[in-house]
């Protein structure tokens, strides 16, 4: 791969892992650690990598760093960490101002381009990571105020390289949008499957769209912990305003308001029927 011949990635489930895999298959000397050693064991055995890390936090040497560790953990990662020379150091949280402001805070500015693949799955771990995973993908790109020029080009390249599309957005407005059309839907799905339990039902019970839309509630919960944490401002405004949703949907049932349900379901149909716009 153009400009990167090897490359420390620090976690190895679903996407750190598949990062790994897309840069092992691509010819570059992929060097990994994760908190849990069957994962780095299991990545050694079926070439994922092709050596772990003995001291994660030296990353000396290598072109590229990547951070696939849970975004409250991330900050305390990136002080630890000891890159030299020019080496690119990016990460794959799904949250983006807390990253960005502890890689300046840590003195990496120059060199950091925070990454967001929206490419994730409800299953993780290293067994879930696979390569090709980010072909047609799209990656948010957040600097830092400080990041060089080739620091973010260096960024797209590696992408780009990967399958993915990109797109450079300010790291504020990137944890805004997330909240609406990724933590959002999350949270929601989360609670669907609770309150499904609380009624003795399962999976089971559910026809194709309720399966489906429930699908989210199989995600790791250590992760979107610390992303709903991370976000928590951004996540709390995009609640209280489906809360107001379902609450007109309540009154409108409780007053047997067929003209207001009828709207109520309109305003999705016709939002769904604008595509991709």
């Amino acid at each position: 791969m153009t400009g990167v011949r090897s490359a420390a990635v620090i976690g190895l489930g679903l996407i750190g892992g598949s990062v790994a895999r897309d840069l092992a298959a691509r010819g570059v000397r992929v060097l990994g650690h994760d908190r849990d050693p069957a994962a780095v064991r299991d990545a050694l055995r079926e070439g994922g990598i092709g050596e772990a890390l003995a001291d994660w936090g030296d990353v000396g040497g290598v072109d590229l760093v990547v951070l696939a560790v849970p975004v409250t953990a991330a900050p305390a990662v990136l002080r630890l960490i000891r890159p030299r020379g020019g080496a690119l150091v990016t990460d794959v949280g799904s949250t983006k101002e807390s990253i960005v402001r502890a890689a300046e805070d840590a003195g990496l500015g120059e060199r950091f381009v925070g990454s967001h693949p929206l490419a994730g799955d409800h299953r993780s771990g290293w067994s879930a990571s696979r390569t090709g995973l980010f072909r047609d993908a799209r990656v948010f790109l957040t600097p830092t105020s400080r990041t060089m020029p080739d620091a973010l080009e260096r960024a797209r390249a590696l992408w780009t390289a990967l399958g993915a599309g990109t797109e450079v957005v300010d790291a504020a407005e990137h944890d805004q949008r997330m909240a609406a059309v990724s933590h959002l839907p999350q949270a929601l799905a989360t609670a669907l499957g609770a309150l499904l339990g609380e009624a003795g039902l399962g999976r089971a019970d559910l026809g194709p769209g309720a399966r489906e839309m429930t699908r989210l509630a199989g995600s790791s919960p250590e992760m979107w912990a610390a992303i709903a944490a991370d976000n928590a401002r951004q996540l709390s405004t995009a609640v209280a305003a489906m809360q107001e949703r379902l609450r007109e949907l309540r009154d409108a049932l409780d007053r047997g308001d067929a003209g207001r349900l009828r709207s109520f379901f309109e305003e999705g149909s016709l939002w769904f029927a604008g595509g991709d716009r």
